[in-house]
């Protein structure tokens, strides 16, 4: 039989990102204003056309990068080559005003959830590309705040250029072999250059170390500390450095880019990595590097944390874009795919249709938990956030990146599998996409360095008892007509409110800070939907009554109950837990483990 007779299976249709999506839409009607809403709504369905057809036939071209280090001569040149795709997509992004619209503020506060909607619909179509541009959007913002005058005009204003032939790209310069997310042992050292001539940009530094992780090799400046205090200080001795990753650090626009090296910077080798093979992540030897001062020395760790906080934001957002995606595939083909001799379809099939509930359950939870975010981080940049909006997107920044890496990679495995065999093959996408979100497990802290971070956060600020009273707001704000069907999934809500409360008292349990975020999370994403339910009831949306059955099945069936034992059962576990885990793992003789966060 030739391949072109008997049956010819159907390929699914993927609709508009933004017009076919079940959560987005409705979400940025309730946060935007209507005039807002109106104007973002027409950009994101117009953008949504050309993730469909630019974007996508842009990663056509997109292959890993190389790395060539020596000419024909034996001359170090470390000429990296990136391919049309990669650079094609990334001018894209700048075009389209994903760094930009922030910054430009033409919707003040509404800005940021405007940007963040556009990477949703493109992120799993554009070959990891916010990986620069997140650290882009993270130096734009330290540059805003702190940057000197100089450094404004000349560079956050390419930082956040909608015209690629001047545009800058970004990066942030922190893992190092000794600490991974522990910068305390960065070795890297920066010497004052002493004599030398003031530099608008800061004062001028010379930077000695090795980086072993730096996404995105091919930007123009990098973000990076260095020691200026001594060994035995740890994170309290590192300043934070701009430094042009390729001198001169101002160009005209079009000009040829130069190497790394015109810096003293020496790519020791691309990293052959798990997924996001097209962006160049490389090993970074610095031998003197250029550098400028940002803030007070020894305060690094501090200055940048407004770069962590963005990054984190578009870590999740990408996680939960990639889900998007995912699911999009996986619906699509249970309205072409026929089983029963081909007289039934996946779509009127009650068990597969039932799954396919769950994600979409899930994927509507994590859409409203990352985009509550959005919209305090939006208000904060504009200075319009109140003390508890300001309090609680501290709590929701590690929060939302730890819970979407860790709820979306299963859940893309099971989109999967609704495809059958075809979703193993490469050609449909997932199977791309799966390796590719994978690495926002680790990228910018794992669930286990995120916990701790938020156990900090409750230590150090009244930002718990901010998060509390909101929740409160929100439970008390449901109507009684509302509140008499959603009884149970509102009781739980408030068992779990005062479980949570009670799990981040001192001294905290070695072994409950995992635990305790996921119940965050779980609360904090059911009261987001529950807040959209509200709203929907209230002004009469179309879709209300499955906007309230999503909330009531995310909160009885979605984990929330898991997530309450759980922290239930670490809070009672006996003290010598921790020394029986270190048994199982390594054995009776190798067990001593200190019981301590």
């Amino acid at each position: 039989m030739r391949v072109e007779e008997g049956f010819q299976p159907v390929p699914f249709v993927e609709g508009n990102p933004y017009t076919t999506d079940p959560a987005l839409p409705g979400l940025l009607k309730r946060i935007l204003p209507a005039h807002v809403y109106h104007d973002v709504s027409q950009d994101m369905e117009r953008f949504g056309g050309e993730v469909l057809t630019t974007m996508r036939n842009m990663c056509k071209l997109a292959t890993p990068p190389q790395l060539i280090q020596y000419d024909s001569w034996g001359r170090r040149v470390d000429e990296l080559r990136t391919s049309e795709g990669w650079r094609g997509l990334k001018d894209i992004f700048v075009r389209e005003g994903l760094v930009a619209i922030p910054y430009e503020r033409k919707y003040q506060e509404h800005s940021r959830p405007y940007a963040f909607a556009k990477l949703f619909i493109a992120a799993a179509d554009s070959e990891v590309t916010d990986c620069p541009m997140s650290m882009t959007d993270g130096v734009a913002r330290v540059i805003e705040l702190i940057g000197s005058p100089a450094l404004k005009q000349d560079v956050f204003r390419r930082l956040t250029s909608r015209d690629p032939t001047e545009a800058y790209t970004a990066g942030q310069w922190m893992t190092e072999r000794p600490g991974g997310s522990d910068v305390s042992r960065t070795e890297t050292t920066a010497t004052e250059v002493q004599g030398a001539n003031a530099s608008p940009y800061g004062a001028p530094y010379k930077i000695d170390g090795f980086k072993w992780f730096s996404s995105a090799t091919d930007s123009d400046i990098a973000l990076a500390l260095a020691r200026t205090g001594r060994p035995e200080d740890g994170s309290r001795g590192l300043s934070l450095f701009l430094i042009p990753v390729r001198l001169p650090l101002v160009r005209p626009p079009g000009s040829p880019r130069p190497s790394a090296l015109t810096n003293n910077i020496f790519i020791h080798r691309l990293k052959n990595k798990f997924g996001t093979k097209i962006v160049p992540t490389a090993e970074l030897s610095i031998q003197g590097a250029e550098a400028y001062l940002l803030g007070q020395p020894n305060q690094g760790v501090k200055l940048i944390t407004p770069v962590l906080n963005i990054t984190r934001t578009h870590s999740a957002v990408g996680s939960v874009a990639y889900l998007r995606k995912c699911l999009a595939i996986a619906t699509a083909h249970s309205k072409g795919r026929a089983i029963k001799g081909g007289r039934q379809l996946l779509k009127d099939t009650p068990l597969h249709v039932a799954e396919l509930a769950k994600l979409h359950v899930l994927y509507r939870a994590l859409v409203h938990f990352v985009f509550g975010a959005v919209v305090l981080l939006g208000k904060t940049e504009c200075g319009v956030a109140t003390e508890n909006e300001s309090l609680r997107l501290r709590l929701l920044t590690p929060a939302i990146k730890a819970f979407a890496a860790e709820k979306c990679a299963t859940a893309m495995e099971d989109c999967m599998s609704c495809l059958g065999g075809e979703g193993y093959m490469e050609e449909n996408g997932i199977s791309k996409l799966i390796p590719d979100c994978l690495v926002e497990k680790i990228w910018e802290g794992t669930v286990n360095v995120l916990s701790l971070d938020l156990v900090r956060a409750t230590e150090k600020s009244p930002a718990l008892s901010a998060f509390i009273t909101w929740a409160q707001d929100i439970l008390n704000s449901c109507p009684d007509s509302l509140a008499q069907s959603l009884g149970g999934p509102l009781a739980a809500l408030r068992i779990a409110l005062d479980v949570l409360a009670d799990a981040y008292k001192a001294p905290m349990h070695p072994l409950l800070p995992r635990p305790a975020l996921l119940l965050f999370a779980h609360m904090t994403s059911s009261l987001n939907l529950l807040e959209h339910a509200i709203w929907a009831v209230s002004t009469g949306q179309p879709d209300s009554a499955t906007d309230v059955e999503v909330f009531r099945r995310w909160a009885l069936e979605g984990g929330l109950d898991v997530a309450l034992e759980n922290v239930r059962r670490v809070k009672n576990a006996s003290a010598d837990r921790v020394q029986s885990d270190a048994k199982i793992v390594y054995g009776t003789a190798d067990s001593k483990v200190t019981a301590r966060l």
